[in-house]
């Protein structure tokens, strides 16, 4: 994998895989950008914390002026900031839909356009988005619409952005993970969570961490949507 320092915005940055993603990034050198409600700023020099709702377009316009104004560019935006409500689908609110959207696409939607248009000035970078494998293999017992139709338009929209910007020198790609221990998932529920997945296991977050780093340090690939779910999108 290339050391070459990079500039990479992270959103959804405080904890579990985003919060390991940015551990990961800082290891190999790059300049993080990183974004939640709750984000603190540590003494880390290279590794600047803006916190607030990524939902929120004044959010976004924050994040990737703060790239612009201390690094000059953003060459990477991981889209991890993401909800999922299980909820029977006649069950889910007016407010859920409202707070899942606003955060699974709008989070998506206002800080991706700000980004590409930085990258466009330097005719190179790279969006990465988190889906689900929820969104292929759909798993009974696990209700996730909500789930579906939004990191499902994240799947089809990393596909037409891939298009979109091939000849411009801008790639993007998509993890899909299965179920993953987390902070999420209590350690009591990790046994019957592990069974939904043909390897009989949870996945770690280095799992999600490794295939973040090989699709940004991957110049060939594009409109790659990489599961890394134990197999679930290939069957039980």
């Amino acid at each position: 994998m290339s050391q070459s320092p990079k500039v990479v915005v992270v959103t959804g940055a405080s904890q579990g895989i985003g919060a390991e993603t940015v551990k990961a990034l800082r290891a190999l050198g790059h300049n993080v950008v990183a974004t939640s409600r709750s984000i603190k700023q540590t003494d880390d020099s290279n590794l600047l914390a803006v916190a607030g709702d990524i939902a929120d377009p004044t959010t976004a316009q924050r994040v990737i002026e703060t790239a612009v104004s201390r690094y000059g560019r953003v060459d990477t935006l991981i889209n991890n900031a993401g909800i999922f409500v299980a909820k029977p689908f006649t069950e889910y609110t007016a407010q859920d839909y409202a707070t899942i959207t606003g955060i699974n696409l709008g989070g998506f939607f206002y800080i991706t356009q700000l980004a590409i248009s930085e990258m466009e000035k330097h005719e190179s970078g790279h969006v990465l988005n988190i889906t689900t494998t929820l969104v292929d293999h759909a798993i009974d017992g696990v209700p996730s619409v909500l789930a579906s139709l939004t990191k499902g338009g994240l799947a089809a929209a990393t596909r037409s952005l891939a298009i979109e910007y091939a000849k411009r020198g801008i790639r993007a790609n998509a993890v899909s993970p299965g179920i993953i221990k987390s902070p999420m998932h209590a350690p009591e529920t990790h046994a019957a969570l592990g069974a939904l997945h043909p390897m009989d296991h949870m996945g770690e977050m280095s799992d999600i961490v490794n295939a973040i780093l090989y699709l940004d340090s991957a110049p060939f690939v594009t409109g790659e949507i990489l599961h890394v779910d134990g197999g679930q999108v290939a069957g039980h």
